[in-house]
């Protein structure tokens, strides 16, 4: 860890103590800050490049869905030398989003793949069926069809809870191991999706997780497999949060 990050990790735990503490909890990091990160397969993290995390956001978003990763992410980067940019994009103008519960958030970015590393997407409102949410944005098209045309070399396209149907509606699940909240799982296995018992399904360049919660989960997995398993450990410290669940994975390395 640099000397920068490690004291804005002591400003945000606000003691001496709880950093110390967490220096001891990922005792590894400052030894991995000399040598590039590796994911649990033990390839060499991408690039020398930062992390650049895109966060999805659409009118009726489950506020946990968004916040719980972004916080992940950008928590990440007290903990390693490589840089991570978090971002909130929109597959509309960029402008203000009202999220499920009232929440309004300035999302200031629109879409760019292109520029991303990780495409995170939150679900929301999928119980409502005539509210804005998940179903909205289906029947409007115009996020399907972004998220259908994202994938290229290089870019993982992640989803939780019930955000995992927008990749359906875009095509992206049909054949592909995945998971999703308790109540779409139906609705997903009969759009092809092949449903996985676990709480993160990891098929490389798709990674899903299920309910709300998850989202801490997923990306805590993809910092594991990002940024290595020292970063992982001092952001589950950090957060007094630890990672929970089975995370499924075609590479029986990870």
């Amino acid at each position: 860890m640099n000397r920068r990050n490690l004291l804005r990790a002591t400003t945000a735990l606000g003691t001496a103590g709880a950093v110390s503490g967490l220096t001891g909890a990922g005792a590894g990091a400052a030894a991995a800050a000399a040598a590039p990160a590796a994911d649990p397969a033990g390839r060499p993290a991408r690039g020398d490049g930062p992390l650049r995390v895109h966060v999805v956001m659409f009118d009726g978003v489950e506020e946990l869905d968004f916040a719980a990763p972004y916080e992940v992410f950008s928590a990440a980067r007290f903990f390693t030398d490589r840089a991570v940019e978090v971002r909130y994009v929109t597959a509309s103008r960029p402008g203000t989003v009202q999220a499920s519960f009232g929440t309004r958030v300035r999302v200031d970015h629109g879409w760019a793949p292109g520029e991303a590393d990780v495409i995170v997407v939150p679900g929301g409102g999928y119980a409502r069926r005539e509210a804005p949410g998940v179903w909205a944005e289906i029947r409007r098209g115009t996020l399907p069809r972004a998220l259908g045309e994202a994938p290229r070399a290089g870019l993982t396209v992640s989803a939780l809870c019930t955000g995992v149907m927008l990749l359906s509606a875009a095509g992206l699940t049909r054949g592909r191991p995945c998971t999703t909240h308790h109540k779409a799982r139906p609705d997903l296995e009969q759009q092809g999706g092949v449903l996985k018992t676990a709480r993160v399904v990891d098929d490389g360049d798709l990674v899903t997780a299920g309910g709300i919660t998850s989202g801490l989960d997923l990306a805590l997995w993809l910092v594991r497999r990002e940024l290595g398993p020292d970063t992982a450990t001092a952001v589950e410290a950090m957060l007094e949060y630890e990672a929970r669940g089975t995370v499924w994975s075609r590479s029986p390395s990870r």
